[in-house]
């Protein structure tokens, strides 16, 4: 039975490092997502066949009432709330990963040696701050709380000194592995410390920090696999952990600011606006013009953000593609690594459309395309198309890369108002005489545009 399980766990490692590697390219993600299920599925076959395991009957419970939970939510969740659900597997992945841990604890507290209570205290202590951090995180995105960031005078050396005694008594339980109050002060300290770490983040930065909230999560399965001594769970947790660090620093290069600065430094305040070049009025533009100008131009390309996700457009963006490109226009969409409220969020909601990955261009591959493009259209994005990025050294996003979308002949903006976007940052593109701003909602403004462009 042992070598079933050992031989389990190997294929399921395999099938998991595989799977990570076809996610790669968009053309073999959904092989990776098949060969991770497969995995999954041989890690709790083989789990299940452990000798320790001496009753199924909660084991049943969880695997009905969990399957059950996992399938309404795949059912019922739209495209537009992914990044909230995600959030929340997170949180329930480190819950597991903590009860997991103090179960470990209260069983064997008095007879644990350093490696063993030093992987479990670790255990409990990523996967508390992750629980709460996520939780937080979920609800911002869902707007159950503000997406600004909640600040108070102090809060940084509040945080500081709430992490400094957190890992103090991580310290203090690996020499003193039976100190039952340290353990779990500890994990009621880990707790409160997700809440305030994810709190001052705005939602602009929420795709570092739920890539952040990945590696952490990750990091605490890896640290239950040590603890229990479950290979698979190393194997599969190292990967989880370090991939989202990994995705993290990726992001953080997106928005040209470090980790620190994204926990530490509050971007997204309202008041934290320098004012920029944003001069003028808005120019609001007709949309048989808008049709007009798309289904006689060279080149159009399409810039995607959240407004797209929140209008559920994807699908009607898309037929608008086809309508263009039956005309003989050149369709392109540019995509920046942090659109949306999860990394590669656009490039998901595309997927779902069936838009062609031939026709998605990252930001460096985009830019240069711009001053030959006719018109650029804006759906929902806001912050990714700033020029203050770009030209203004006082904006708070200053150095930020950017798609220079200013540049093109034509910008067409779809918004439902004249709101400032997640991060409460005024956008001089709006203001620009090249752009015109099309308002209402996206998915209603781009179907009457796909029926304009067949009769122009």
């Amino acid at each position: 039975m042992e070598y079933t399980i050992a031989f389990s766990y190997l294929i399921a490692s395999l099938l998991f490092i595989y799977g990570l590697r076809c996610l790669t390219h968009p053309e073999t993600a959904r092989r990776g997502m098949h060969a991770a299920e497969l995995g999954m599925l041989l890690a709790i076959v083989g789990t299940l066949l452990h000798h320790e395991i001496v009753s199924y009957e909660y084991i049943i419970a969880g695997f009905i009432i969990g399957g059950a939970i996992g399938a309404l939510m795949s059912h019922w969740v739209p495209m537009t709330a992914l990044p909230q659900r995600t959030a929340l597997s997170h949180a329930f992945g480190a819950l597991a990963a903590s009860l997991v841990g103090i179960a470990e604890y209260y069983t064997h507290h008095g007879h644990l040696g350093g490696f063993k209570i030093t992987a479990i205290s670790l255990e409990v202590l990523l996967g508390s701050l992750t629980t709460t951090g996520s939780l937080i995180a979920a609800a911002k995105l869902q707007g159950m709380l503000p997406g600004a960031p909640m600040t108070f005078k102090g809060q940084n050396l509040f945080n500081l000194t709430l992490i400094v005694v957190t890992v103090g008594l991580f310290g203090y339980l690996i020499f003193n592995p039976a100190t039952g109050w340290a353990f779990y002060l500890m994990m009621a300290l880990a707790f409160v410390f997700g809440v305030m770490l994810v709190l001052p983040i705005g939602s602009a930065d929420m795709p570092v920090v739920m890539a952040l909230l990945n590696s952490y999560a990750g990091l605490a399965a890896a640290a239950t696999g040590f603890a229990i001594s479950n290979n698979v769970l190393i194997i599969a947790g190292t990967l989880d952990g370090f991939s989202g660090f990994i995705l993290s620093i990726v992001m953080c290069k997106a928005m040209n600011r470090s980790i620190t600065n994204v926990l530490f430094g509050a971007f997204g305040s309202p008041a934290a606006d320098a004012g920029g070049s944003a001069e003028g009025e808005m120019r609001e533009v007709i949309l048989d013009d808008v049709a007009t100008q798309m289904a006689y131009a060279r080149q159009v390309v399409f810039v995607p953000g959240y407004g797209m996700a929140t209008a559920q457009a994807q699908h009607v963006v898309r037929e608008l593609c086809d309508s263009l490109e039956e005309r003989g226009v050149t369709v392109k969409f540019a995509i920046h690594p942090v659109a949306g409220r999860m990394p590669g969020h656009m490039n998901v909601l595309l997927a779902e459309a069936n838009v062609p990955y031939s026709q998605l261009y990252e930001l460096e591959q985009i830019n240069s395309d711009f001053p030959n493009t006719d018109v650029s259209v804006v759906i929902g994005a806001n912050d990714v198309v700033n020029p203050d990025a770009r030209d203004n050294p006082g904006s708070p996003i200053a150095g930020m890369p950017i798609l220079e979308v200013d540049r093109s002949k034509t910008v067409i903006v779809l918004k439902r108002g004249k709101g400032k976007g997640f991060s409460g940052i005024e956008n001089p593109l709006f203001f620009k005489p090249n752009t015109g701003m099309l308002y209402g909602d996206a998915k209603e403004s781009l179907a009457k545009l796909v029926h304009a462009v067949k009769e122009a």
